[in-house]
């Protein structure tokens, strides 16, 4: 029968929000409160065991690190051989459902007489089990993230857990870094700020990413962003979670990036055609090449010198279609002030993480002199043709009046004897059935011969005929025969 002393002592942990479980030096179960029962999945004091024995029967133990828990080493063993114990934390499950499983942090209590033998003992608990899962999910999430990290106690500053991110970056093995102190392993590296991330890291407050430098085993500089966040632990234990990115890709493209600028710097400025960098609404002149300073004046101009503000609002418009200009024909002004015919040819690029309109610009003055006085070179001879071959008068025709992309074009010399003909009495103005009276040939003949001419020259009716033939000197001018007579007619109105 429970003493006095005893009820009193059940009624003093019946309301603890800690779990307790009384046992007699006899190893008997004498009392649970309703926390220990709850922790242990159960409602009734029998069901958790009349004795220890029982006990262990029905509710299998792991200490946290997973070892199966021996005869001597389970806490109730532990407290009946007189040991007083804590913060033994062990994994608990029922035998017949080890799937529902708590995690308890377990104490023990021991009493003893005058002659030093237990007199009663207690087993006190708590259950941690959520605080552990966290821990677990910690621990994965840790493990498997690819981003590296390292943690570090801040009691002793020795780090406690590494991950295979960090391994991959710095090329220390796990081995080489678990135990060691922050003296022996620098993760904040030298660089800017670090002796205020230091005194972060004594403090126990957020270090703020930070470029530094690393030094790995592979005895060359690694160069990382770091940042150190406070974390608890379980067990309320403080520590320093670092975290780090790798720089050496994008030293790597920087690097590169600054050479691409270099060399496009030097072609820039040593192209001998005139070129300018305009801002990206093609309108201020930004930086310019020594050709262009030369000719139309330096970066200090407040626009593009276009002679007309039609061309520039031309040239705005065709930028804005097609987001790019290819041989842009234009007027631009001089710094002396003479207008030049120009070729402008404009892109969009980046420089220095800015964007702008890299614009060429090809002084076309001279060329367009030439075309000018050939032109006229060519107005004159036509103007007499009566001593060139057809072919050399359609060569200067084609050059007075260059073809349309896609029109074919049809040399003279490339239609048949048949074709020729047709062409010949078709610039005369006659009819179809004159001139198969006049060639002594069928009307279908000339019909289909008809046909092929207009085919090869481009062309659907007779008038257009008779204007390619006119553009290659063909009808334009009599022809004598050698008694000086008149052999063409004049072409007529017929079609």
């Amino acid at each position: 029968m429970p003493t006095s002393m005893q009820r009193q002592l059940e009624q003093v942990i019946a309301g603890l929000g800690e779990g307790v479980i009384l046992i007699a030096p006899d190893h008997t179960v004498t009392y649970a409160n309703e926390a220990a029962l709850t922790m242990h999945g159960v409602s009734d004091l029998g069901d958790l065991g009349e004795n220890v024995a029982e006990y262990r029967t029905n509710f299998v133990l792991r200490y946290r690190n997973h070892h199966e828990v021996g005869p001597l080493q389970h806490p109730v063993e532990r407290m009946l051989a007189g040991e007083a114990f804590r913060d033994a934390v062990v994994e608990v499950h029922h035998r017949r459902d080890p799937v529902r499983t708590w995690m308890h942090r377990m104490r023990g209590l021991v009493t003893t007489g005058a002659d030093g033998i237990p007199t009663g003992l207690a087993l006190v608990m708590q259950d941690v089990s959520e605080r552990y899962e966290a821990e677990e999910r910690f621990e994965c999430m840790f493990r498997a993230n690819p981003a590296p990290a390292v943690v570090c106690r801040l009691s002793d500053l020795r780090y406690v857990k590494v991950n295979q991110g960090f391994v991959d970056l710095t090329g220390y093995a796990r081995e080489q870094v678990l135990g060691r102190s922050f003296t022996e392993i620098d993760l904040i590296g030298q660089g800017e700020h670090r002796a205020s991330a230091v005194a972060h890291l004594h403090a126990g407050t957020t270090i703020r990413q930070r470029e530094a430098c690393l030094s790995v085993p592979s005895d060359r500089e690694k160069f990382v962003i770091v940042a150190g966040h406070p974390i608890e632990m379980p067990g309320g234990e403080r520590c320093m979670l670092f975290t780090f990115a790798d720089l050496e890709d994008r030293r790597k493209a920087e690097a590169e990036l600054r050479l691409s600028e270099e060399r496009f710097a030097k072609a820039f400025e040593l192209s001998p055609i005139p070129t300018v960098l305009l801002s990206s609404d093609a309108d201020v002149p930004t930086s310019v090449n020594d050709a262009y300073a030369a000719t139309f004046g330096g970066a200090d101009a407040t626009t593009m010198p276009w002679a007309e503000e039609a061309e520039r609002t031309r040239f705005r418009r065709e930028l804005q279609r097609y987001d790019r200009v290819r041989a842009f024909e234009g007027r631009l002004r001089t710094r002396d002030g003479e207008e030049l015919d120009c070729l402008v040819s404009a892109e969009r690029i980046t420089v220095n993480g800015g964007a702008g309109l890299l614009c060429a610009v090809q002084d076309i003055s001279s060329r367009k002199r030439t075309e000018t006085e050939l032109i006229s070179a060519i107005d004159s001879v036509m103007a007499d043709a009566s001593w060139f071959s057809h072919g050399v008068i359609e060569k200067l025709a084609l050059l007075r009046n260059p073809p349309r992309p896609g029109k074919p074009q049809v040399m003279i010399e490339k239609l048949t004897v048949r074709e020729g003909d047709m062409l010949e009495g078709i610039c005369r103005g006659d009819t179809d059935e004159e001139i198969s009276t006049a060639l002594g040939v069928s009307l279908s003949t000339v019909r289909n011969h008809v046909a092929s001419l207009y085919r090869k020259i481009g062309v659907n009716r007779r008038s257009a005929v008779v204007v390619w033939a006119r553009e290659r000197g063909i009808g334009e001018k009599p022809s004598f025969d050698n008694n000086g007579k008149n052999n063409t007619r004049k072409l007529g109105k017929k079609h």
